[in-house]
């Protein structure tokens, strides 16, 4: 039986506050299904009640594995290959208002609700959070 998932992928170089990390990781959770959510909706229309990985997942037990990386060239690295996967992903660019010395900031990504047979070849070497 298929498992869904969500991977948050944060960026420890940055060294950020707990709170911030968390703060990060949400926006990043909450914005790829706020993204696909969308298209979700239309292709419930379309399909009237078609299963998926996203409805498994907000109906089912709302799996989120946390993980690190050490640059933003490797989560962006990550961005891409997700995005070429056909993966629903988000990248967060912070404001920098609270830390970064207002530099616009890439924090994380989230990739999923998806699959984890799909997501597990690109995450599935990062280290846990």
């Amino acid at each position: 039986m298929r498992q869904s998932k969500q991977v948050i992928v944060m960026r420890t170089d940055l060294n950020m506050r707990r709170g911030k990390q968390i703060a990060q990781g949400a926006h990043a959770s909450l914005k790829v299904v706020l993204d696909e959510w969308l298209l979700f909706a239309i292709s419930m229309i379309i399909h009237m009640f078609a299963t998926n990985a996203i409805s498994d997942w907000l109906f089912g037990s709302f799996t989120k594995i946390c993980c690190q990386t050490k640059s933003e060239e490797e989560l962006l690295e990550l961005y891409a290959k997700a995005k070429k996967a056909g993966l629903p992903c988000a990248l967060i660019l912070d404001a920098g208002r609270t830390e970064f010395d207002d530099k616009p900031t890439y924090t994380c990504i989230a990739i999923g609700p998806a699959w984890s047979d799909k997501i597990d070849p690109i995450t599935k070497d990062l280290k846990l959070l």
